[in-house]
C-alpha cells in the first residue's frame, strides 16, 4: 500500500512539473540509485557525525557494546538509574549483579562501565537516535566512526599509548547503494592495551577532531563524571581515569569489514550463563522484545522488526508483561475454580456479557419466586409442620439463606448496573427496615407486660385477660 501510494504521489509531482521538465530537457538526470538513497536515508552524514562524535574514539569492544545497547533506550536509562544507586559497582561483578534483570545481555555489559553509563544517561534521546542509525544505517554509521578517527588522528589527539593500542589497517568496508567510497579506506582500530583492564577516554569532541567541518551544527559535549576522572582538566585530546577490571563483559567487537558486530561466544557465555549461545550465534542480532514498545524511526527498520512482534505484544512488552506473569496468571485463575470462584473478566466485551447474564439470573429469580410463593392455607400448614419440626426447618431455611446469599455475592458485582432507580429503591427499603428493627419501645425497655385489648366483650366478662 505504501508503494502504490508513493507511486502515486510520484506522478502527481511529475505531472505538476511538466514543464519545468521540458525546459530542463537537455540536462543531465541525476543517478537513480543516489536518488533513491537520499529519499531513504534517515540521518544525513552531518546528523551522524554530531551524534557519534562522543563516542568514536571509545575502544572498539567498548563501542560494539554501545552500539548493541542503544537500540534498547528504555533498558539503556534503566541500566543508568541501577548503576546510579550503586556507584562502588562495576566490572564482571557489577554485571552478575543484574543477571537476573530482564534488560539485553548488551545492556547488562554497560553496567561493567559506570561511567559510560553516566553518559548515556545524560541524554536518552540521543541514545534512541544512535540506536535508530545502528539499526536503519550501520554502513554509513560505520563509516561516520571512521571518518572522524581519521579527522582526530590528523589533529594528532588519537594514537597508541599505555592506555590503548591504535592500528591502522587497510579494510575495505562494504559500500551501501547510492554512496560514494570514500576517499580514504584505511581503517583505524583502537583495542586496550591491556584485553582485561579497559580505560575509557574522555575528551571534548568540539576540539578533539580539530576543526569541526560543520559550524551550524556542533557536536554536543557531555563532561566526563567527576568521580571516575578526578583532577581531568580536558583541553584537547584524551584523558584516561581509572581502568576497569573486566574478563568477559566485553563479549562483542566491531567487524570493519562488514560493518557489523562479532560476538566472542565463549566470552558471553562465561559472564551470561542464564542465556547462553551456540557457537554459530557469533554475529549480533536485534531482539525485539528488549526494545519495550519503542517504534522504530523508518520504515524498513519497521518492516524488518515490527512484524516480530504485534503491536499488542509491543505494548505488553513495555507494560514489562512476560511468560513468567501469564503463567502466574494462569495458575491463579485455576485456583478461583477449584474455589468455586468466578473468574473476572479478560476484556470489555466479556464484562458485558457478565453483567446481561446477572441481569438475566436477576430477572429469574424473582419470577420464579413469584410463582413459588405458597397460599394463605398452604403458609399455615408450613407452620404447623415448622412448629411440629423446628430443627429440621431451621437447617433447611439456613441452608435456603447460605445458597442465596452465595448467588448473590455471585452477582453482586454486576447487579444494579442496568437500573440504578430499583437499585437506589431497593436500599432505601433496606435501611427503613433496619431503622425499624431498631426503634426502642417504651414498654419492652421498662420491663413491663404488654397487654393488648381483647377483640370481644364476652372475654372481657370473663373477668379479663388470663
Amino acid at each position: 500500500m505504501h508503494s502504490s501510494l508513493l507511486r502515486a504521489a510520484s506522478l502527481l509531482l511529475a505531472l505538476s512539473a511538466a514543464p519545468l521538465l521540458l525546459q530542463a530537457a537537455d540536462a543531465p538526470a541525476a543517478p537513480a540509485a543516489a536518488t533513491a538513497s537520499a529519499k531513504d536515508a534517515v540521518f544525513t552524514t552531518e546528523q551522524l557525525d554530531q551524534m557519534l562524535a562522543s563516542i568514536a574514539l571509545y575502544p572498539d569492544p567498548l563501542l560494539a557494546q554501545v552500539l548493541m545497547a542503544a537500540t534498547y533506550p528504555g533498558e539503556v536509562a534503566e541500566a543508568a538509574g541501577w548503576s546510579k544507586a550503586h556507584p562502588d559497582a562495576k566490572g564482571d561483578d557489577a554485571v552478575k549483579q543484574v543477571a537476573s534483570q530482564t534488560w539485553d545481555p548488551s545492556v547488562q555489559a554497560l553496567v561493567a562501565f559506570p561511567q559510560v553509563l553516566a553518559t548515556l544517561g545524560q541524554d536518552p534521546v540521543w541514545v534512541q537516535r544512535l540506536g535508530d542509525a545502528f539499526l536503519a544505517q550501520p554502513d554509513e554509521l560505520m563509516a561516520g566512526v571512521q571518518r572522524l578517527r581519521r579527522q582526530a588522528q590528523a589533529a594528532g589527539n588519537l594514537q597508541s599509548n599505555q592506555y590503548q593500542n591504535v592500528t591502522v589497517q587497510n579494510v575495505t568496508p562494504p559500500i551501501s547503494a547510492g554512496t560514494t567510497k570514500p576517499a580514504d579506506n584505511t581503517t583505524i582500530i583502537i583495542q586496550p592495551a591491556d584485553p582485561q583492564v579497559v580505560y575509557v577516554p574522555t575528551y571534548n569532541p568540539t576540539t578533539t577532531y580539530g576543526t569541526w567541518p560543520y559550524p551550524a551544527s556542533p557536536p554536543v559535549y557531555y563532561p566526563p563524571p567527576p568521580a571516575y576522572y578526578p583532577g581531568q582538566a580536558l583541553v584537547a585530546g584524551l584523558a584516561f581515569g581509572t581502568g576497569v577490571a573486566v574478563v568477559a563483559s566485553l563479549w562483542g567487537d566491531c567487524d570493519w569489514g562488514n560493518n557489523d558486530i562479532d560476538i566472542d561466544v565463549n566470552r558471553y557465555n562465561n559472564i551470561n550463563g542464564n542465556n547462553r549461545i551456540t557457537n554459530n550465534q557469533n554475529k549480533w542480532q536485534h531482539n525485539t522484545v528488549h526494545r519495550d514498545g519503542v517504534p522504530y524511526r523508518d520504515n524498513r527498520s519497521r518492516a524488518q522488526y515490527g512484524r516480530q512482534l504485534d503491536g499488542a505484544a509491543q505494548r505488553d512488552a513495555y507494560r514489562g508483561d512476560n511468560a513468567q506473569r501469564a503463567q502466574a496468571r494462569e495458575r491463579a485463575r485455576n485456583s478461583m475454580d477449584k474455589a468455586g470462584i468466578e473468574r473476572p473478566a479478560t476484556s470489555n466485551r466479556e464484562a458485558r456479557n457478565q453483567v446481561r447474564e446477572a441481569q438475566s439470573a436477576n430477572v429469574g429469580n424473582r419470577m420464579q419466586g413469584g410463582a413459588d410463593r405458597p397460599r394463605a392455607a398452604d403458609r399455615a400448614q408450613g407452620n404447623t409442620r415448622e412448629a411440629r419440626q423446628p430443627g429440621v426447618n431451621q437447617r433447611d431455611n439456613r441452608a435456603s439463606h447460605a445458597r442465596t446469599a452465595a448467588g448473590s455475592a455471585r452477582n453482586n458485582a454486576f447487579a444494579g448496573a442496568r437500573s440504578p432507580s430499583q437499585t437506589r429503591v431497593q436500599a432505601d427499603r433496606g435501611r427503613a427496615s433496619q431503622i425499624s428493627a431498631q426503634r426502642p419501645n417504651t414498654s419492652r425497655v421498662a420491663g413491663h407486660q404488654i397487654s393488648r385489648p381483647s377483640g370481644g366483650g364476652m372475654r372481657q366478662r370473663g373477668g379479663g385477660r388470663r
